[in-house]
């Protein structure tokens, strides 16, 4: 029987997910939370789904807001926990923003675009829906990169309501980009960077559960977001770096990693990776690598994936071809492999694990449908703090 796809198809990561404590906010009693922000996420016909991907995110993963509930009137009436394939958690996916509010004891305070389409853009119909939520008083979270801010009529909506509107993608005033400077050798701790052969493969989940696992073994690990999600999710360091101009974008990196390690004294330091290396369509990845000099990379793949997310025409790249790519443009090493596991059985990822492991003599795990220890064991000869305990029995 196939394991359900990782990040396009993520109702695996939710049952994985949940007993990895990853969805532990939505769970967790009401009167137990420290964040207090409530928000309502619209993801219309796209929750579960890949564009719906920042809407999923939340749903696994979010320490900003509490969720209340879902938008998608294709789905409404189940329970999100259920649609993404784990457990109830008592977030209800309504019909629309009416719905929604009926079910609020009071109006939420948030009102969140949870989709990411390839255009980046509102529709006609999603204005008024956005709209519609600053009427009624809520604030208005938008990962597009059609920054709403820069929109007369949501800027005017938003003064005549006294509402806020956040453009997670907005980077802050040209005079203020920070220019990469290399003091990135300041940063003494181990950076690794979580690359992919493609987009929407998982890269963020496995970034998450890395970060988690670690501060759960005692150590003190910080991820660093590159994309709106993570942002938007809580991360307290990042950039969306596909929205600020090219020269500036491995100095804003590198100023973010430099504050957090400042700030925070980490044991590791995580680095969220974006698009692929070797994919045409996406300069991401190569920004990330000079930005932030990873001492490692883990590399993630989908076996079961015949060709790039939204090119059909475009074949995957093997895991060797992008490994050599990226060690050849950059002073940095693969140290391990993990595997995405849509398309595949339970049988096929063993097999595939053992495949890689002997083709290219590093490590290689799925991080939901194997233990997280195994990223532990990973990552233990690049993390000193780590190379000291004990490894991990599995």
């Amino acid at each position: 029987m196939p394991i359900a796809p990782l990040e396009t198809s993520p109702r695996a990561f939710a049952a994985a997910s949940h007993s990895l404590g990853i969805n532990r906010p939505a769970t967790i009693p009401i009167h137990e939370r420290e964040r207090t922000a409530t928000a309502v996420i619209y993801c219309e016909e796209n929750f579960g789904e890949s564009d719906g991907k920042t809407a999923n995110g939340l749903i696994r993963h979010s320490e900003k807001y509490e969720i209340l509930s879902v938008i998608d009137s294709k789905q409404a009436g189940l329970d999100s926990g259920e649609v993404l394939g784990g457990k109830a958690n008592a977030i209800p996916i309504c019909r629309d923003l009416t719905d929604a509010l009926s079910r609020a004891a009071r109006v939420p305070d948030y009102f969140i675009f949870g989709m990411a389409p390839k255009s980046g853009m509102l529709s006609t119909g999603e204005r008024g829906v956005v709209l519609d939520a600053l009427a009624r008083g809520m604030n208005v979270v938008s990962g597009l990169h059609e920054f709403l801010t820069d929109d007369p009529e949501f800027v005017a909506a938003g003064i005549a309501n006294n509402v806020e509107i956040l453009d997670m993608r907005k980077p802050r005033a040209k005079k203020d980009l920070r220019m990469f400077s290399d003091r990135i050798a300041e940063v003494s701790c181990p950076r690794i960077a979580l690359l992919g052969t493609d987009s929407a493969i998982g890269k963020r989940t496995t970034a998450t559960i890395l970060t988690r696992v670690l501060n759960d073994h005692g150590l003190k690990a910080v991820m660093v977001g590159t994309g709106q999600t993570g942002l938007i999710q809580g991360a307290r360091y990042g950039v969306a770096l596909d929205a600020v101009p090219s020269q500036f974008c491995s100095g804003e990196l590198e100023a973010t990693i430099i504050e957090a390690f400042q700030v925070e004294s980490p044991d590791a330091i995580i680095i969220e990776g974006q698009g692929a290396l070797s994919h045409p369509a996406f300069s991401s990845s190569a920004l990330i690598l000079r930005g932030c000099r990873p001492t490692e990379v883990i590399l993630q793949h989908a076996p079961g994936r015949r060709h790039r997310c939204d090119f059909e025409q475009m074949a995957m790249p093997s895991p060797a071809s992008e490994i050599n790519l990226i060690q050849t443009f950059t002073d940095t090493k693969v140290i391990g492999l993990t595997i995405n596991h849509e398309n595949m059985t339970q049988e096929a990822v063993s097999a595939a694990i053992i495949q890689y492991e002997s083709e290219l003599g590093i490590p290689v795990t799925d991080a939901l449908s194997r233990p997280p220890e195994r990223l532990l064991d990973m990552v233990r000869p690049a993390i000193p703090a780590l190379a000291e305990m004990r490894p991990a029995a599995v």
